[in-house]
């Protein structure tokens, strides 16, 4: 009776471990990641797949982000930063397949592979940062490359008054 006991406890330890996947066990489905810029203070906006804000702050910072986007699909996000007397930046930030989801492979965790792993995100994983060197916005001289006369008399009325003397 007691082997009976013994063998009725361990059913529901085999069965956990055939309910999950090797990637939910040792990973996870959300990774913090850290943002920065160079120079330092540029204000960042997360977006997801889907083009939803996810996030917003300023550099450096750290957001936790979700590795899945749905069943079999990782996600990706787009990272805009602003910083005034700089140009505008993007950068891209990808999910990858997680090694650990290939575990269930090797320990026969069917239900991981094809259910709860990529139900739950947790066989992709995200880098750990995202950096990005913002250029200095500087004045667009092909735009200046001519100069033109003209006379007062081509001047409209209503600007005559702002024009300076020069001597």
């Amino acid at each position: 009776m007691r082997i009976l006991n013994v063998r009725l406890a361990l059913i529901p330890a085999a069965l956990s471990l055939f309910m999950t996947g090797c990637a939910s066990i040792v990973s996870d489905s959300q990774y913090p990641v850290s943002i920065s810029s160079t120079p330092a203070g540029a204000n960042f906006e997360v977006r997801n797949r889907a083009g939803v804000v996810i996030h917003s702050g300023s550099t450096p910072g750290t957001v936790t982000l979700n590795s899945g986007a749905g069943y079999f699909k990782g996600e990706t996000y787009t990272i805009t930063f602003h910083k005034d007397g700089y140009a505008d930046q993007q950068t891209t930030l990808r999910s990858s397949v997680d090694g650990w989801y290939w575990g269930n492979i090797i320990f026969g965790g069917l239900i991981g592979l094809f259910a709860v792993d990529p139900a739950t995100g947790a066989m992709y994983k995200l880098p750990e940062s995202s950096a990005t060197t913002l250029a200095p916005v500087t004045a667009d001289t092909k735009a200046s490359d001519s100069l033109t006369f003209i006379t007062l008399d081509q001047v409209p009325e209503h600007l005559r008054d702002q024009l300076i003397p020069v001597n």
